[in-house]
């Protein structure tokens, strides 16, 4: 289904596992230090300004995804119209800087890069191959940025 020389990555035993929001790179954003795009990611989904304060004092990037993954607080309205966007931002930021990051992401020249997520579908591959890899995309896409720029 996917070409032999397909970047996967996924868990942090992985080739590439630097490509993951969890992985232990953080980010400067809406002046504030986060320690991984996941933090940052799952603490957009509120509008509760004390609730995205614990999401992004969490301990482990596990921590804040689950705190992210609470129904007990409303997501924001626009959630759904906004997500991709701000996984996005931080992507790019996370990529724009940490150098060795950057290297490692144009070192995969015009490989396909595939979040080879089981349960996810969506960001993923989900778990038959099928799923939309919004994070993969986000990846390549920014690799063709940092290109661009030289």
């Amino acid at each position: 289904m996917f070409p032999t020389d397909t970047v996967f990555f996924y868990a942090q035993t992985d080739a590439f596992s630097e490509f993951s929001n969890f992985a232990p790179y953080g980010v400067a954003l809406d002046d504030a230090w986060w320690p991984t795009v996941e933090h940052y990611f799952q603490a957009q989904k509120f509008e509760d300004s004390r609730y995205r304060e614990r999401i992004r004092r969490a301990h482990r990037p596990k921590d804040a995804k689950a705190l992210g993954m609470t129904r007990s607080l409303p997501l924001r309205a626009d959630w759904e119209s906004v997500k991709d966007g701000i996984m996005y931002r931080a992507v790019k930021t996370k990529f724009r800087t940490h150098v060795r990051l950057a290297q490692l992401l144009l070192s995969t020249g015009d490989r396909l890069i595939v979040e080879n997520a089981p349960m996810d579908a969506y960001w993923g591959c989900g778990p038959d191959g099928s799923g939309q890899n919004r994070l993969g995309q986000i990846l390549m896409r920014v690799r063709g940025e940092l290109r661009a720029d030289g």
